[in-house]
């Protein structure tokens, strides 16, 4: 089904390979969910997972052996398999699930697809139509309905223009 971004690595930590990681996951320890791990396209097997009291991960991963192993991933992105991602709760999406939605007015308006979503203060989501590209905060009242089986994204016409950027 793919692959979803979970993380980025800071830094490596100690001599024995094992790297310091920021998470994308509403709470890190959701990474341990992952069966494995994936940097640049390649696999790997999670050896050790803690989370530190500074809120980041940090993992071992088979293969990253020692520090000057673990100092070619600084500033990589982690990927995990998407049918490891744990159950979300209703009303939450995975920002993979949202991109490609067509964004659409409560009365049947195309606006546009959705191309980007980048964490602020609040999601701010990106669409495009006609090559043109209009962001908006997902705050409270926008967004309608998130309907992922006919590919919609549903918002309410006029919250949408008091805060869309165009």
């Amino acid at each position: 089904m793919g692959k979803l971004v979970i993380g980025e690595v800071l830094k490596p930590q100690g001599i024995r390979g094992e790297l310091k990681i920021k998470t994308f996951t509403d709470f890190p320890e959701q990474v341990k969910a992952f069966k494995t791990l994936y940097i640049d396209g390649t696999p790997y097997k999670i050896l050790s997972f803690r989370v530190g009291g500074d809120g980041f991960a940090y993992v071992g991963l088979r293969g990253i052996v020692d520090r000057n192993a673990a100092e070619l991933y600084r500033g990589k992105t982690i990927e995990g398999d998407r049918d490891d991602a744990p159950a979300l709760e209703e009303g939450q999406y995975y920002i993979v699930d949202i991109l490609g939605l067509s964004c659409e007015t409560d009365d049947g308006e195309v606006l546009g697809t959705v191309t980007d979503i980048s964490n602020l203060a609040n999601d701010v989501y990106t669409i495009e139509k006609a090559g043109k590209k209009i962001l908006f905060p997902a705050v409270k009242g926008v967004v309608k309905k998130v309907d992922i089986q006919n590919g919609k994204l549903i918002v309410d016409k006029a919250v949408f223009n008091e805060i869309a950027v165009y």
